[in-house]
């Protein structure tokens, strides 16, 4: 779980600059970017002193988190508010967040 909850910080690392950029144009949005990147992080933080179905329903939300933060990423890049480079690289990452999430909950 160590290894995941690096993973999980290092995305939130790699939008802290992207979401800047958005808050500039569209402060809702990079708040509701910022506080579901942070989910992704807690959810999975939390799950693992969870147990049994709880840990599964953290792990689950973490993953509709990484969904919602990979949407809000698109969204700005359709706006224009961030460039397409930006969206590819980050959901890589957000990608492999969530194959190791779905081969935890499944």
């Amino acid at each position: 779980m160590f290894k995941l909850e690096l993973m999980t910080i290092a995305l939130v690392k790699e939008l802290r600059p992207i979401v800047q950029r958005i808050a500039r144009e569209d402060r809702s949005l990079a708040d509701q970017m910022r506080r579901s990147a942070s989910s992704i992080a807690l959810n999975t933080s939390e799950s693992a002193y969870a147990k049994g179905a709880n840990r599964k329903a953290l792990l689950h939300v973490a993953a509709g988190s990484a969904n919602e933060t990979r949407a809000a990423l698109r969204v700005a890049a359709a706006w224009g508010y961030v460039g397409e480079d930006d969206v590819k690289h980050v959901d890589d990452r957000i990608d492999h967040v969530l194959a190791v999430l779905w081969k935890l909950t499944h």
